[in-house]
């Protein structure tokens, strides 16, 4: 068995197509898309997993509500926003996503993309709404009923402790904000997937982040090794570049 290494870069618009194959393709998301059901909540990275999906184009801008755009902590047009994605047995329905989670049973999948993850691979989520947003409206089902709590976040949003930020956070502890202010919630029950698990749920490769950021477009890059057998390796590699050129997601 030949061994490879190769030394990888994402832009954070490559990430989050990488990443939303990744999350397409695991066992218990199929499961839910095809026999349970399936909400994926608003955010540019879920604007991504819905396209690979349910084999739609979605406005990414349109799709999100919180957004760190043009150097500002700010919220989409409600009235423009599109509304988060239901599937209820392989079928799209527009049955509101409060409706169907009171449905939700443990096999059940609920997608939440995030702000903030840390090396101990617990996500954090930006509130800007003081009733708690998505986060607040769901954690209490799916923690109770142990249903799949899945947040694709890019390692570009990687911060020491995501609990540790918890503490300093919160809207009515912000004295001024760039933008909204906001408390930040944790999601240590979920299954983050970056970069990191996208890949190794696509190919058996090893991966390991050794840098970050860049100019004249790669600003947020990270930067990616790959090691493992020789063919699985080739096969992420070729994932990668299949992803290559992913145009940057413009806020207007």
């Amino acid at each position: 068995m030949n061994s490879l290494r190769a030394l990888t870069v994402l832009t954070p618009a490559e990430s989050k197509r990488l990443i939303a194959k990744g999350v397409a393709a695991m066992p218990e998301v199929r499961n839910a898309l095809d026999k349970g059901r399936l909400i994926i909540s608003n955010g540019t990275t879920n604007a991504f997993v819905a396209e690979e999906l349910l084999g739609i184009e979605v406005p990414k801008v349109k799709f999100a509500a919180g957004i760190v755009a043009e150097g500002r902590l700010g919220v989409t047009d409600n009235d423009e926003r599109l509304p988060p994605f239901v599937t209820v047995k392989g079928k799209r329905v527009d049955t509101s996503w409060q409706e169907v989670l009171r449905e939700f049973e443990a096999p059940d999948v609920f997608i939440k993309g995030a702000n903030a993850v840390d090396p101990e691979g617990v996500a954090g989520v930006l509130v800007a709404s003081p009733e708690g947003g998505t986060v607040g409206a769901s954690l209490g089902i799916l923690g109770a009923r142990g249903c799949h709590l899945i947040a694709p976040v890019g390692l570009e949003r990687l911060v020491p402790s995501v609990m540790e930020a918890t503490r300093h956070m919160g809207i009515g502890r912000i004295h001024k904000a760039m933008g909204f202010p906001c408390g930040l919630v944790p999601l240590p029950a979920a299954q983050v997937i970056t970069e990191v698990q996208a890949l190794q749920e696509l190919a058996e490769v090893e991966v390991w982040h050794v840098a970050s950021g860049g100019i004249a477009g790669a600003e947020g890059a990270v930067v990616l090794v790959l090691e493992g057998d020789e063919k699985e390796v080739e096969k992420a590699f070729s994932l990668i570049e299949s992803v290559k050129g992913e145009p940057p997601v413009k806020a207007s």
